[in-house]
């Protein structure tokens, strides 16, 4: 059929990757299409590994059109200094935030980032955590279902720091929450947390079923399901 390509013959294959620079070049630059741009990054890292010239683009992306997924990427590029860029957090944690603010398949994955950063405290004008800022931004990412959030806020809640009091009920509640979607260790201090009645009732059926659930949906979540066996009193999971 006319307009398919023989991907055994060289030169119909190197002729079609130039027509898709082209095109990809075209839709980014003449139509302003933000796509485009987008879709030339995967070009030009998938196919000619050029990271420099996709870092470029990214950088035009996301400052000209605020693309979030090319925001969450050009972040990316800033914090492992690839792309020929200079590494810097805090020129990573302003595309994570632009990203989080936009809608994209990225944004979500950007708040979480963005309360990563802040939660480090090397991006702040002090280079203090801002547990605040951490929390919010966690929220975010947690209520838009990203397990790693969910399990952060549990973690600061559990310990606790100065200006933010230990919870334990908010420690349970994000620690489950993580754990339904996913979280491994989430599971574990869910468990655990069920088991010496932190924030919740001890009920170890529970308890049981939550680290056993998990089981059905990853191999490794029976760490959980080994880690309540293990504990004294404790009736093995059947």
């Amino acid at each position: 059929m006319a307009g398919l390509v023989d991907f055994q013959d060289e030169e119909q294959v190197k002729s079609f990757l130039e027509n898709m620079e082209v095109e990809c070049n075209y839709h980014c630059y003449h139509e302003k299409d933000p796509d485009g741009c987008y879709r030339l990054v995967d070009y030009l890292e998938g196919i000619q590994k050029n990271f420099d010239e996709a870092a470029k683009v990214l950088k035009f992306n996301c400052e000209e059109n605020q693309h979030s997924d090319s925001c969450y990427k050009l972040g990316a590029y800033y914090v492992t200094g690839k792309g020929g860029l200079a590494q810097d957090l805090k020129a990573a944690a302003r595309c994570f935030l632009m990203a989080c603010e936009k809608p994209g398949k990225k944004s979500i994955a950007a708040c979480h980032n963005v309360g990563l950063l802040a939660h480090d405290g090397q991006v702040n004008e002090d280079g203090q955590p801002d547990l605040g800022k951490a929390r919010d931004y966690y929220t975010r990412a947690c209520d838009g279902g990203y397990a790693s959030s969910c399990f952060n806020l549990s973690a600061m809640f559990l310990q606790g720091a100065p200006g933010f009091p230990k919870d334990m009920d908010l420690a349970c509640k994000y620690s489950m929450k993580a754990c339904d979607l996913g979280h491994i260790w989430a599971c574990a201090n869910a468990s655990r947390m069920y088991k010496l009645g932190d924030g919740v009732e001890s009920h170890l059926s529970v308890s049981s079923q939550r680290s056993r659930g998990m089981c059905n949906i990853q191999l490794k979540g029976c760490y959980a399901s080994e880690l309540l066996k293990k504990m004294k009193h404790q009736p093995a999971i059947v």
